[in-house]
């Protein structure tokens, strides 16, 4: 719990706290509350420096007549500890990460913290802000706290205490079960804006609620900035082929649909896949069908977003993002193109040690995760990947993709003529295409259907042909054309090293 870290820290005299949340009455709460008989002083922009166990009713005590309102952060630094106004005090700052920035508000406070460590101040600095900055200079003195999400026994107590303020009649336990579960990762503030909304609607709390819950979800994501929250309308039956993979993933989604009884029987929550092989041949498909199968949210991890210009900004960011997925559970997590996504592992310079450790935090996550984050990632050049990552314990298995069979090609150009022409399908002599498609990936079928179609609205035609389909492939080169070595030595890699054939 944040408040008995806090505590703890704070018990410490640790010099620096930062806790790094957008709830900053909580923070400030938590901190009155296990600091006892210890001086409190707030500064933010606002008012500038208080005596925060002195005020009432919203009015401002100011703690020195040379150090008010008017004063800038500086200016009070520089006060508070030449003149040891700070000693024995708690001192919180809010608004602090645009501060950061500032080379003399750094060095006030690495002063501050020098003074700290060798006793001649008495002083525990606690930073509040949902923007994490850490200076190089500081990075010694700072302790970093997250904001902690809730447990599916706070969130039922939250629930059940708005079912009986409200006098609301029963709710079913299947019901409160799924809402528990959908609340995960929603504040406190969340969840009974949520509550009462749907109760203000429907009059009774329902489906609706859940629904609520997904759309808030999906603010929470963008407004955090480091997943993505992906539209799922693709299903298993849209791809063709790759039968072998989709009974595995189907297995999968009946643990995660049935996680409770499947626990009790013994059963461990599934860890993820790593699907690799040819690019086009549906691993990014996958990755979207098995979060509508399993009826979950789709979030994908993008190493961009993730990487910050500070010191420890990238690692803080990986673990926020691991921490909003767990919140979110349960729920599928893509991380696409993985060697791509932690390339430059082990090599020197700065940029090249931070994919190292953000590695790291990432294999360590895999390796230990108890909750329903189910993690696909994606990956066309296995090669490319450290050996670490494959070992026994990251992913429950690992699929190989390669170009489809002529059984699978016939299946692809069943999906995406159906998808677009459906009226056409019993006219269309699938075996030709196939025969002409040898070495075509499902991306290259797929544009020559969106091709042929295109021609024949173009030439003014009423219907698609086999004819239409034919003239496309005829001006399309095959992927096997283009990267053939390339894909000669893939596939021999993914049988050397036994990988299960997606097929």
């Amino acid at each position: 719990m944040l408040k008995e870290k806090l505590k703890s820290y704070i018990d410490a005299k640790v010099p620096i706290i930062y806790v790094n949340t957008y709830d900053d009455n909580e923070v400030e709460e938590e901190v009155l509350e296990v600091t006892g008989r210890r001086k409190v002083w707030e500064w933010n922009q606002m008012y500038g420096l208080m005596n925060r166990k002195e005020i009432e009713k919203k009015e401002v005590f100011y703690v020195h007549e040379t150090i008010n309102g008017d004063y800038t952060l500086e200016q009070c630094l520089k006060l508070g500890v030449i003149e040891k106004e700070f000693y024995r005090k708690v001192i919180m700052i809010k608004d602090i990460a645009s501060y950061l920035e500032n080379p003399e508000i750094v060095a006030l406070f690495k002063n501050a913290c020098l003074q700290i460590e060798t006793g001649e101040l008495d002083t525990v600095f606690v930073f509040i802000s949902s923007i994490l900055k850490v200076p190089k200079e500081l990075e010694k003195y700072i302790t970093v706290l997250q904001e902690e999400y809730l447990t599916e026994e706070e969130i039922k107590k939250e629930i059940l205490d708005f079912i009986q303020e409200n006098s609301i009649g029963n709710v079913y336990d299947k019901t409160l079960e799924q809402m528990s579960l959908a609340f995960k990762g929603l504040s406190i503030l969340e969840i009974d804006t949520i509550l009462s909304l749907a109760f203000s609607q429907e009059g009774e709390l329902n489906d609706s609620a859940l629904r609520l819950v997904m759309e808030q979800k999906k603010q929470m994501i963008q407004k955090a900035g480091i997943l993505e929250m992906v539209s799922c309308e693709e299903e298993m039956k849209d791809i063709g082929g790759l039968e072998s993979l989709k009974r595995w993933i189907g297995n999968k989604a009946q643990v995660l649909k049935h996680m409770k009884e499947a626990e009790s029987f013994g059963v461990e929550l599934p860890k993820g896949v790593l699907i690799a092989g040819i690019p086009g041949c549906g691993k990014s498909l996958n990755a979207k069908a098995s979060a509508k199968l399993m009826g979950v949210p789709l979030l994908k991890l993008d190493m961009g977003r993730v990487m910050g210009k500070y010191v420890g900004e990238s690692e803080s960011n990986m673990r926020r993002a691991i921490a909003l997925a767990e919140a979110i559970s349960p729920c599928v997590l893509w991380v696409d193109e993985l060697e791509k996504a932690f390339a430059g592992i082990g090599g020197n310079g700065g940029g090249a040690e931070v994919t190292t450790r953000l590695f790291g935090q990432f294999l360590t996550w895999m390796q230990e995760k108890k909750s329903a984050v189910f993690v696909v990632a994606t990956a066309n050049d296995i090669m490319k990947l450290p050996p670490e990552l494959m070992r026994k314990g990251r992913f429950d298995e690992i699929f190989y993709v390669q170009l489809p069979r002529a059984e699978e090609r016939k299946k692809i150009f069943e999906i995406h003529i159906k998808k677009r022409r459906p009226q056409d399908l019993e006219k269309i002599d699938f075996t030709r295409l196939v025969d002409k498609t040898e070495g075509y990936s499902g991306a290259d079928i797929e544009g020559v259907v969106k091709e042929g179609i295109e021609n024949a609205f173009i030439n003014g035609k009423s219907e698609v042909s086999t004819q239409d389909i034919l003239k496309a492939i005829e001006s399309t080169h095959s992927l096997k054309e283009i990267m053939g070595e390339s894909i000669s030595k893939m596939e021999k890699e993914y049988k050397n090293r036994k990988f299960k054939n997606a097929s």
